[in-house]
């Protein structure tokens, strides 16, 4: 609890907490869930994380935040009532395959029969669903045009999220998020093992974002005055792939990977890191830092690596 009562602390200093909800749900409450309930812990009278296992929920007990226990893959137990003026957190991932997000919609028609309906839904989303963009720098007016099924079955879950908050005049939020990084995040396994990367100049460009930046942006949206709104979340510098393997060797005196051509690392990359190689975007976050009025804490990676553990 001294963690989140230091990270809650920090954040009240630069951004207000909207004190009008009474309860906040957390659906799928794991790391970035836990550090969301940690700012909005002394602010609110309810604090629940749904949670699919039982070793989830014996975390958030000896946090402090109260659990329930429900898999959104078959909604056995059900959901429990909710309480009037909840801010609802959907962080479930979608299913492993597919390009349904039948997760999500297990979980709408589960609060469609609720008596009572969240005041308030924000959930995150992915950067994905945009598609390979070429490089180029781009905003939320940006069309998603997914092209491999993991963005998919993102944008499925975006989809079902808006028309059933249309449906039921709940305001909507969509955080889009780039890749989430943190000291027990950084692929430093795959650095010390050796696995390949492309070349720089052929890397695509990668946005991110640290993950305690992405708890406070949570928070922050929950003042948003519009009743639909999509933000890109990342901090905002524009690096590649390579570059990012690159400066966590260097910073934690490792070996930098090898680099390869196209050719080879179509022998030697597997398929799924080859699938983010294939797109290239850059995330444009001026939406968020005006709107939302965020000021990271860690706006460039080499801020965050100041602080990180080189052991």
């Amino acid at each position: 609890m001294l963690g989140f009562q230091l990270i809650a602390r920090h954040y009240r200093l630069m951004n207000s907490i909207n004190t009008s909800y009474g309860s906040v749900w957390i659906v799928g409450c794991g790391d970035i869930g836990r550090r969301v309930a940690g700012l909005w812990l002394s602010s609110v009278d309810e604090m629940t994380g749904i949670e699919s296992c039982a070793p989830s929920a014996a975390i958030l007990a000896r946090l402090g935040i109260a659990s329930a226990q429900c898999n959104l893959d078959d909604l056995e137990p059900r959901l429990p009532e909710m309480s009037t003026s909840t801010l609802l957190y959907y962080f479930i991932p979608p299913p492993a395959g597919g390009i349904k997000d039948t997760r999500c919609q297990h979980f709408l028609a589960s609060l469609s029969v609720q008596l009572v309906k969240p005041a308030r839904i924000i959930a995150i989303s992915t950067t994905g669903v945009y598609g390979d963009c070429g490089g180029e720098l781009i905003d939320e007016d940006q069309l998603p045009r997914p092209k491999v099924d993991r963005a998919r079955r993102r944008f499925d879950m975006e989809s079902q999220l808006k028309i059933w908050c249309e449906r039921y005049n709940v305001p909507l939020i969509l955080l889009r998020v780039g890749g989430i990084y943190g000291p027990r995040r950084l692929p430093l396994k795959r650095i010390k093992q050796g696995v390949p990367v492309l070349k720089e100049k052929l890397a695509p460009k990668t946005n991110r974002i640290h993950e305690d930046d992405l708890a406070q942006i949570c928070v922050a949206a929950a003042n948003s005055t519009f009743d639909f709104r999509i933000y890109n979340v990342s901090d905002g510098s524009h690096s590649n792939m390579t570059e990012y393997f690159f400066t966590l060797a260097d910073h934690f005196d490792l070996p930098r990977p090898p680099a390869l051509d196209w050719e080879q690392a179509e022998k030697e990359i597997s398929k799924g890191m080859l699938s983010y190689l294939r797109e290239s975007r850059r995330i444009d976050n001026s939406r968020m830092l005006s709107e939302l009025d965020i000021n990271l804490r860690y706006p460039t990676l080499e801020s965050a690596l100041q602080i990180f553990n080189k052991k």
